[in-house]
């Protein structure tokens, strides 16, 4: 297939939507000798901060001289984006192969009905990550969780570590209707004897991971556990942080923006410090050079600094509270708000944590079936309505934002990553 061709592929698989279990990966794998076995991995899960934790990893990893395959979703432009060798997007000539392959093998396992069903997107982007990493000859395979844990796709390979960063309330439908259930699910990818390196705060849900931990005879390190452990203190340019883990000490200031990514970083700490027990030795500085070279698009980027722009993919209530201290730290700057969100997000929570932060408040949509229309986030914010617009084009909404903020504003773009991923497609850097 050629480039277009595996795109109209993609969109196929795409309309089938969300389907959770490991049976159609481990088949398909399995016909490949399963490639996700030949090199060693981190398994990555948490409700927030999980792709910046990856991002981290991988870069301390690559900082080491190490050859790291990253795996992420979703992606913001290009589905490239998602399959990264030593922090290069996998090439289109590449993809294309490696997707022809996988459509020709999956037709074969359907014919002789040892598949019943077509895989998942996500479940085909798995598979296709996992054999281009074999092709690659990667030392380690750096893997996000895509949703949950326990039937996540990623869940069929058992890691060097395991990590789960955060839970909070997030894809509810799917994963269950409090923190007890949703722990729960992150906890499937706990594997006996595998670390797990926890950054979640002690309460409900962490009792659900610990016992899980506890049941399959994982050792349990929890990142905060220890007094003192973490201290982060505001500067000039930011935040730098404190991280004190046994008897050693970081000192770092991460590039990526805000508090909570000082929270990350800790977790991506912990996490490298259990790898080099386990796996090859790591350095102190370069772990910290790592932290600190780490990049992560549309999190807290900076878009731009005249007028300021800030893209950030908040999509749920965790990850609002985040973007709320860091626009708050920020200082006075007139703020313009730009908000679009999928149907299945706590709108009126999200409404509630953002919408008070701005002076005007530009309500868009951008393009999907699972995106919410400006009126149906209007009747859930008819407290704002005053300073509210309703643009449903996101280039017009973008422009008119700019127009609000004049120079010495601050445009703030938000809500989802889909909204980030057409903010970038309109104006590539």
């Amino acid at each position: 297939m050629n480039y277009e061709q595996c795109q109209k592929y993609l969109e196929k698989i795409q309309s089938l939507g969300i389907k959770l279990g490991l049976d159609t990966v481990k088949i398909i794998l399995s016909s490949f000798d399963n490639p996700h076995q030949k090199y060693p991995s981190l398994l990555v899960a948490g409700t927030n901060g999980k792709g910046s934790v990856c991002a981290m990893l991988a870069q301390i990893l690559t900082s080491h001289h190490l050859r790291v395959g990253l795996y992420t979703s979703p992606h913001l432009v290009r589905v490239e984006e998602r399959i990264r060798v030593s922090q290069t997007p996998i090439g289109r000539k590449d993809f294309c192969n490696l997707l022809t392959i996988l459509k020709k093998r999956i037709e074969g396992l359907l014919d002789s009905k040892m598949l019943l069903s077509l895989p998942t997107y996500f479940e085909l982007m798995t598979c296709l990550a996992f054999l281009y990493f074999e092709r690659q000859k990667v030392d380690i395979a750096v893997l996000e969780v895509g949703m949950g844990g326990r039937f996540d796709a990623t869940n069929v390979a058992t890691p060097l570590v395991s990590v789960i960063t955060t839970i909070s309330r997030d894809h509810q439908e799917f994963l269950g209707s409090n923190l007890s259930q949703i722990a729960f699910e992150k906890a499937g990818i706990i594997k006996p004897g595998v670390p797990l390196i926890c950054g979640v705060e002690k309460g409900r849900a962490r009792v659900v991971i610990e016992r899980r931990a506890l049941e399959v005879g994982a050792p349990f390190y929890g990142v905060f556990d220890e007094e003192g452990a973490f201290l982060a203190e505001k500067t000039s340019k930011g935040y730098s942080f404190f991280y004190k883990s046994g008897g050693d000490t970081y000192l770092y200031s991460p590039s990526l923006q805000g508090e909570h990514q000082g929270r990350n970083a800790a977790v991506a700490i912990a996490a490298a410090e259990e790898i080099s027990k386990r796996w090859k030795k790591l350095e102190k500085k370069k772990i910290i050079k790592g932290i600190e070279n780490a990049k992560w698009e549309g999190r807290l980027e900076t878009f731009s600094r005249k007028p300021l722009i800030i893209l950030d993919g908040a999509h749920n209530e965790g990850g609002a509270k985040a973007l709320r201290s860091y626009i708050r730290d920020l200082g006075p700057h007139p703020l313009i708000l730009v908000f679009a969100i999928m149907k299945d997000k706590e709108i009126r929570k999200m409404v509630k944590i953002l919408f008070p932060l701005a002076s005007k408040i530009i309500v868009t949509c951008f393009p999907s079936s699972r995106a919410v229309s400006p009126e149906e986030i209007k009747a859930k914010a008819v407290e704002f309505e005053d300073c509210m617009i309703l643009e449903p084009n996101v280039k017009k909404a973008f422009q008119m934002a700019l127009s609000a903020a004049s120079l010495h504003g601050c445009v703030l773009i938000t809500g989802s990553l889909f909204l980030i991923g057409e903010i970038k497609k309109l104006y590539p850097q």
